[in-house]
């Protein structure tokens, strides 16, 4: 495929996402580890993040895949909320869980048009312990919302064990020692282990109601 030809495949996985997401309403993003298995803490935690998100009538987003992703997926449908997935097309061919909503799965070959997707969408991110691609979705929409090209969201980290070396990292070296970013880049970052509590800070965020990041 030429380059040519590839802007209108770009312009499709667009177009196609958009229309599937036109009728959602407000939606959380969660990432975290596609290595986590059902017997895990982290699993259990993630379903109930996923449940407690249905109840609050916030529709879950996930990359569609295994570990952390399903946990919320399967949380968030079997309490009757939507449960959406952002499946991409990789080598090893990852597969959609079984709890995405099959009319709610849209399936991309960019990742720079699903990280569209999920920063255009979502009114939060709920970040569980992960790997390189959970740093990166994470690292993007800090990066977006520090540079004032997407609006100022929650982005909450999950398993303060995990992540309290990070944050204080940036806290005390990025900031404190060097100041390579500000210290308002850091007041939309919340680390908290509690799911009903990571709700209360979402909504406590926006208290004049929710629009769209984009």
């Amino acid at each position: 495929m030429g380059d040519g030809w590839r802007v209108f495949k770009i312009m499709s996985e667009f177009v196609s996402g958009f229309e599937k997401m036109a009728e959602t309403g407000p939606a959380v993003s969660v990432f975290g580890s596609t290595r986590v298995g059902h017997d895990d803490p982290l699993y259990r935690k993630a379903e109930e993040m996923g449940r407690l998100l249905a109840r609050e009538n916030f529709a879950t987003i996930t990359g569609g895949g295994p570990g952390v992703m399903e946990a919320a997926n399967r949380g968030a449908q079997e309490a009757g909320g939507a449960s959406i997935g952002f499946n991409i097309q990789l080598p090893n061919q990852q597969t959609a869980n079984a709890f995405v909503d099959r009319d709610r799965l849209l399936t991309f070959q960019y990742f720079f048009v699903r990280k569209v997707m999920f920063l255009k969408y979502s009114q939060a991110f709920i970040v569980f312990p992960g790997g390189f691609g959970t740093l990166d979705e994470f690292s993007e929409a800090i990066t977006l919302i520090q540079t004032k090209k997407s609006a100022r969201f929650p982005v909450i980290l999950v398993g303060k064990e995990y992540w309290q070396g990070f944050y204080g990292w940036m806290h005390d070296t990025m900031f404190s020692t060097h100041g390579f970013i500000s210290e308002v880049d850091l007041d939309f970052i919340f680390l908290e282990d509690d799911p009903e509590a990571v709700i209360s800070l979402i909504k406590e965020f926006y208290p004049e109601g929710y629009s769209l990041n984009f």
